[in-house]
């Protein structure tokens, strides 16, 4: 008997497990940090090669994690073992356990800031900042002790308590409701946005590529690191995710409605920022300072600014649980298969364990000097995860895929069989994303250099 007929869970429908794969990759890096980066390489060259490096690299790795889920019905690290037992490949199952431990315990941190400022804005109390100083009230408000870690913890057991409910009842449901409330939420803020007098420069900011950009490396490596990063690529959820999937589902066409999905929303988030930077003289390339210090400026000089506010924080709030949803997922499947543990024990245990490796991350923001390689807690946590595990990670799924597999069974096993699309597939997993992942990782470390 497999696996699968003892009752391993499974997704109630199609359109939930894409929402929740798009739950997974929407988070608080598709609102800010797409537009960041497309602030700081030049717009429009940025978008177009951000689309193409999606649909190149971005959605096979993205088949691939599918296809090595679905085909094991397993986590992350039972998967590889299942797959190819005894061989090397399970170490990115490992790395993919270690960064949903890394991320998550910095991310609940970052989201509590954003709970917050939510509720903040829904009692009226960032509408009474003395001086109008939102960058003194945040500074101080990070560097606070307890709050924080209150705000976090809140965070967190909300996270805890939608995946002690399961697959289908918490995972699926949650983000049956978070998604379509969240692109609901995105069309409307930036309609408003577009509405602020900014919009023909926003617009064009965002819609009018610079073609000198395309000749500047660091405008490749950005788009990569976006599309790679934005998708959720190299952490095991989607590996995980997919083995809740039914072997009649067809992974094709999920992989491309998740992809394009993801850069939808990447594009309205963009939309709804740039006109509003534009229409009140900010910096495009702001980041998370842009959120928390700069944008509330905004919002304070608007008519209704405490119903955008609101509804602003949410959407990131709904953005950042959805992602913090998957990343427990990966652990929890992981330690409920190894020590054969049932649901509600793997998270209250991994969760809590996540919640204390986020600590010193919060603490570090202010409260105490809490200091490794001369960065702090909370930005080493971030470095490590993302410029070190997640490629490593990507880069052995992809190799993995394309070499470490049969390729008449890869074909076969990915819904493609043996059709020209098929194969681009696999020498895009062999050749096309491997160099792709492996520049964005030298480049990360610092062994070669595109700024």
């Amino acid at each position: 008997m497999s696996q699968l007929q003892q009752g391993r869970e499974q997704w109630g429908s199609r359109l939930g497990f894409i929402l929740a794969c798009l739950g997974s990759a929407v988070g608080l890096g598709n609102i800010w940090r797409f537009s960041t980066t497309a602030g700081e390489n030049g717009g429009g060259a940025f978008l177009l090669l951000y689309i193409l490096l999606v649909l190149f690299i971005g959605i096979p790795v993205v088949m691939a994690e599918f296809t090595i889920g679905r085909k094991a019905q397993s986590d992350a690290v039972g998967s590889f073992q299942k797959l190819a037992p005894g061989k090397p490949w399970v170490v990115a199952g490992f790395m993919g356990v270690a960064s949903a431990f890394i991320i998550l315990s910095f991310y609940g941190v970052v989201a509590g800031w954003v709970m917050k400022y939510f509720f903040g804005y829904l009692t009226g109390q960032l509408l009474h900042v003395q001086d109008n100083d939102f960058t003194g009230y945040f500074v101080s408000f990070i560097g606070e002790t307890y709050e924080p870690v209150i705000w976090q913890f809140i965070f967190m057991a909300l996270t805890i308590g939608i995946v002690v409910m399961g697959v289908k009842k918490g995972i699926e449901a949650s983000n049956k409701i978070l998604m379509p409330l969240l692109g609901v939420l995105l069309i409307v803020l930036a309609g408003y946005s577009l509405t602020l007098g900014g919009a023909k420069e926003g617009l064009n900011f965002l819609f009018n590529p610079d073609w000198s950009k395309l000749a500047e490396p660091k405008v490749w490596v950005a788009a990569l690191g976006q599309a790679f990063f934005s998708l959720s690529l190299g952490m095991g959820a989607l590996i995980t995710y997919g083995s809740y999937l039914k072997k009649e589902n067809k992974l094709p066409s999920a992989a491309l409605s998740v992809g394009i999905l993801d850069t939808v929303v990447a594009i309205i988030a963009g939309i709804m920022i740039f006109p509003a930077v534009f229409a009140f003289g900010l910096d495009p390339a702001g980041g998370a300072g842009l959120v928390f210090m700069t944008l509330p400026n905004v919002f304070d000089q608007m008519t209704g600014g405490m119903i955008v506010g609101t509804a602003f924080f949410f959407l990131l709030f709904a953005a950042a649980l959805s992602s913090a949803v998957s990343l427990l997922e990966v652990a929890v499947a992981y330690f409920m298969r190894r020590f054969n543990w049932n649901r509600k024990t793997a998270v209250i245990i991994i969760g809590g364990l996540i919640f204390l490796l986020g600590v010193p991350s919060s603490l570090s923001q202010g409260a105490y000097a809490i200091n490794i390689m001369d960065k702090d807690f909370l930005t080493f946590m971030d470095d490590l995860s993302g410029n070190v595990f997640l490629p490593l990670g990507g880069l052995i799924i992809a190799l993995f895929m394309g070499w470490g597999w049969n390729k008449t069974d890869a074909l076969r096993d990915s819904d493609f069989g043996q059709t020209t699309i098929g194969t681009l597939w696999i020498w895009s997993l062999r050749i096309v994303a491997p160099v792709a992942i492996l520049i964005i990782f030298l480049n990360k470390i610092g062994v070669i250099n595109f700024s």
